[in-house]
């Protein structure tokens, strides 16, 4: 199956990781190796080092890549082992890094992936496939006040509540076995204004499952904190987001690293030891362009941020 597959803000992200002939690079979050083609095209002598955590992915992605196989190493991994992947390369320093924290469109195409809420499909949703739990243990086994949570800190959801109580409600008398089954349980619980805005429904709870089946906040938070000890002087950490907290993860990440000193203002000197290791390219995100999002309008709520390390 063909897959048609834009990367998201790919002249935006190669621009912005300043690619030099001969550096290393890491691409964290390979998908279907649009950023990965670019930056390898740009080396000679250089290395690039692109992980993913799902196998069809590196797959599909090795085919696109041959051309440049002689400088690239395909990592099965999750982006959150990147210091264990670089350490057993032997790879000390890196110059780049790029993180896309999206779904792929493969992924969301794929219907047996479950990812989607607009296709019936049975409820997974894990990025890898030999992960243990998916969407589906989450809405039929975990309590209702846990469900009420994911819902209101991964998805923002205002009706967590009641969407939480309509799940375990139903599932008292069925398994929830399908995406559409889901959705119209969430359709259910929400009033009717809800269900006239513009955007879908279910839409933040399918997203909140999926951070939660993935265990990808705290994976982002955690890689992202110490991503700049492996950047090179000058070297830049380059990070697409989806989403508003995602988005707000990422920013406090580089902020921690950019002004993280604890001392009061009226302090002349730093004493708490803080030591700047990144700088904000930008101040604020980059966003897609109109042309990008009318071909592909899965991009329009992504947000680049930039950071170099000094």
């Amino acid at each position: 199956m063909e897959y048609s597959h834009y990367s998201v803000m790919l002249k935006e992200c190669i621009e912005s990781l300043n690619i030099k002939p001969g550096g290393i690079y890491v691409d964290a979050t390979l998908g279907m190796g649009g950023h990965s083609y670019e930056i390898a095209s740009r080396l000679s002598g250089g290395r690039l080092i692109a992980i993913d955590r799902d196998s069809k992915a590196l797959e599909r992605s090795g085919e696109r890549l041959k051309p440049f196989m002689d400088r690239i190493s395909l990592v099965h991994g999750n982006f959150r082992d990147m210091e264990a992947v670089l350490d057993g390369l032997g790879i000390d320093k890196v110059d780049g890094m790029l993180f896309d924290l999206g779904v792929s469109s493969p992924q969301l195409d794929e219907s047996e992936r479950g990812f989607s809420y607009m296709a019936d499909a049975p409820l997974d949703m894990r990025m890898d496939r030999d992960d243990p739990i998916t969407a589906s243990d989450i809405v039929n086994s975990w309590p209702k006040d846990k469900i009420k949570r994911i819902l209101y800190d991964f998805g923002e959801e205002r009706y967590a509540p009641r969407i939480a109580e309509e799940i375990t409600r139903y599932r008292q008398n069925k398994k929830i076995e399908t995406t559409l089954e889901l959705v119209g349980i969430i359709k259910s619980a929400m009033p009717a204004s809800a269900l006239r805005e513009k955007q879908h429904p279910a839409k933040r709870s399918f997203q909140a499952i999926r951070i939660a089946v993935n265990d990808e906040l705290e994976a982002i938070s955690q890689v992202l904190s110490t991503a700049a000890d492996r950047l090179n002087t000058g070297g830049r950490l380059a990070v697409i987001s989806f989403h508003s907290l995602e988005d707000r993860i990422v920013k406090n990440a580089i902020a921690s690293r950019e002004n993280g000193c604890t001392c009061p203002r009226d302090f002349p000197v730093c004493v708490c030891g803080f030591e700047q290791t990144l700088k904000s390219v930008t101040r604020r995100p980059i966003l897609p362009e109109a042309d990008e999002i009318s071909v592909n309008p899965r991009s329009r709520s992504a947000k680049l941020r930039v950071a170099e390390r000094v």
